[in-house]
């Protein structure tokens, strides 16, 4: 039996996600809870394991479409089961079909005996993080027009971004529900489309009639300008065709089963920049020999031009961009600077280096820094606090779930050491070294990311000294550590000696911490970190 895997809720208002890796291939066998799918949420990379053995019959996106959450993400002929042959087998396809557009918005189909073709309503799906209505801010498409499965329908606005809504079907555009700068409810019919039943699909019981009908409509679709929808493309590509006013119809596509991927729209700009350049050099043929001249000239200059790339952002970017926009709009910031003397710190890490790194742990400078910080917390709880919306409450946070800013091949990450105050340094240290190797590789678990109270960045692994970081909203204070430094330094007796020197800049919200608070704060951090005997001894 052939058993479509429906992509599941992942929680936090994700309703898409796209697909960045397949693991497995068409005609594979798994095994219950292999690996089948690396897919990106706007919070982290997530993978899809197998929930039950079999072949994987279909794949029903390529590498970098979206996926539609709780709709099929691929099929699976299940090992052992017993398939009914006959009548039901050979529906199979239709059914397979109304799986996949089923979930994604539900339809109610108008049909007319006379008819091979139905009206179906496309109700607006589910958006996500409480949205119930939106601002129809552009249609893409009139009544009349055929459209392609995953051609863009409409541009709509929600309060926290600009949404583009996809065909999930071709067929013909029949109603507009809505007129521009309309709201739209979720979960109402956004527009009506006229589709062919399944039941007219199979070529071969077509009638001479029914040829003759669909040559001019097929005609007809080729003749609009511009068709985004005929070949194959994700939706960012077909953004980016359109921004171009490049038929996709007409650009050569190199992924599987043709898919149009951005390289390929950049080449066919390219090619055809040269190909209507010499053209035009061979319709005009002037009689001077200088005109000749710099009419052959003309594609030599266009050889060179380069295309600009347009790359959507999304997932973790997204966010990104989202969190820190909201941040600095919302939190008024103000930057601390200080330096630190970590000769001493760097003496002893040195020494218990060896004796206790290994490949689950890498003593690093960073547990000291958590460790020491959690010690500093204890006595200024204001620092690990939390200011709600309206600035009428502020919340002390009893546990210190330190973060630690990683520059991951998905994006800024900022994943967090839960309860760093119970936790020896060894144990952050452990902690510290899993949390990194998980977000580099993209792959960090959507716990590890919430919760955290106050946040490190450590630009000096990439060679910075001095920076204003942004705070990493809810929380009250970021500090940016800057890059370890031999510099000359006067000693008690006025000697000048090499010393280990680092920078580090506080960015605190000014609302809730002034500047005396964070100073005294950071002293003491000093000194837990250039005595490394204090924070020893303040451990409980």
């Amino acid at each position: 039996m052939i058993k479509d895997f429906i992509l599941p809720d992942i929680g936090e208002g994700v309703v898409e996600c796209e697909l960045v890796e397949w693991l497995v291939k068409e005609g594979d066998t798994v095994v219950e809870d292999q690996p089948i799918a690396d897919v990106m949420t706007d919070k982290a990379l997530v993978q899809i394991p197998a929930p039950f053995a079999g072949v994987v019959t279909k794949l029903y996106y390529a590498k970098g479409d979206i996926a539609k959450v709780h709709a099929p993400l691929y099929a699976v002929q299940i090992e052992g089961a017993v398939e009914i042959a006959g009548e039901e087998s050979a529906t199979e396809p239709a059914a397979t079909t109304a799986k996949v557009t089923e979930p994604v918005a539900a339809t109610t189909a108008n049909t007319s005996s006379s008819s091979s073709v139905s009206i179906e309503e496309f109700l607006l799906p589910d958006i996500g993080e409480g949205i119930v209505e939106c601002e129809l801010v552009e249609w893409l498409v009139s009544e009349g027009d055929w459209v392609e499965e995953d051609q863009p329908i409409a541009d709509v606005m929600t309060d926290k971004a600009l949404v583009q809504i996809p065909a999930i079907k071709a067929g013909k555009i029949a109603k507009l529900h809505y007129r521009k700068g309309q709201l739209a409810k979720v979960h109402a019919p956004l527009f009506a489309i006229e589709v062919e039943q399944a039941a007219s699909a199979p070529a071969a019981t077509t009638n001479t009639d029914t040829v003759a009908n669909a040559a001019p409509a097929t005609q007809a679709v080729s003749a609009e300008p511009a068709r985004q929808g005929k070949s194959l493309a994700s939706p960012a590509v077909r953004r980016m065709a359109r921004s171009l006013d490049i038929d996709l119809s007409q650009v050569p596509g190199t992924g599987k089963h043709g898919r149009v991927y951005k390289e390929d729209i950049t080449r066919f700009q390219q090619g055809a920049s040269n190909v209507s350049a010499s053209s035009a050099t061979q319709v005009k043929e002037a009689p001077v020999q200088a005109t000749q001249a710099s009419q052959t000239q003309v594609p030599t200059s266009t050889v060179t031009q380069r295309a600009d790339t347009v790359e959507p952002i999304r997932g973790v970017k997204a966010v990104m961009a989202r969190m820190m926009v909201e941040s600095v709009s919302s939190i008024p910031h103000f930057t601390y600077c200080e330096e630190f003397d970590l000769t001493d710190l760097v003496a002893l890490r040195e020494s218990m280096k060896v004796k206790y790194s290994s490949d689950e742990v890498k003593l690093t400078m960073m547990p000291f820094f958590m460790k020491s910080m959690s010690l500093a917390l204890s006595q200024f709880p204001v620092m690990n606090s939390q200011v709600n919306a309206d600035c009428t409450e502020l919340t002390y946070k009893a546990r210190h779930n330190i973060g630690m800013a990683v520059d991951s091949k998905v994006g800024l990450l900022v994943p967090n050491i839960k309860d760093v105050q119970d936790k020896s340094i060894l144990e952050v240290a452990a902690e510290i070294t899993r949390l990194t190797q998980a977000a580099r590789s993209g792959r960090v678990a959507p716990a590890d990311l919430k919760d955290g109270t106050i946040s490190i960045s450590n630009i000096g692994a990439l060679g910075g000294t001095v920076a204003t970081p942004i705070i990493n909203k809810p929380e009250v204070a970021i500090v940016a550590l800057g890059k370890l430094q031999t510099l000359p330094r006067f000693n008690a007796k006025g000697e000048v000696e090499a010393r280990q020197i680092m920078q580090v800049s506080w960015s605190g919200d000014h609302r809730v911490i002034d500047g005396g608070t964070i100073a005294r704060f950071c002293n003491l951090w000093k000194q837990y970190l250039e005595q490394p005997q204090e924070m020893l001894l303040a451990m409980r």
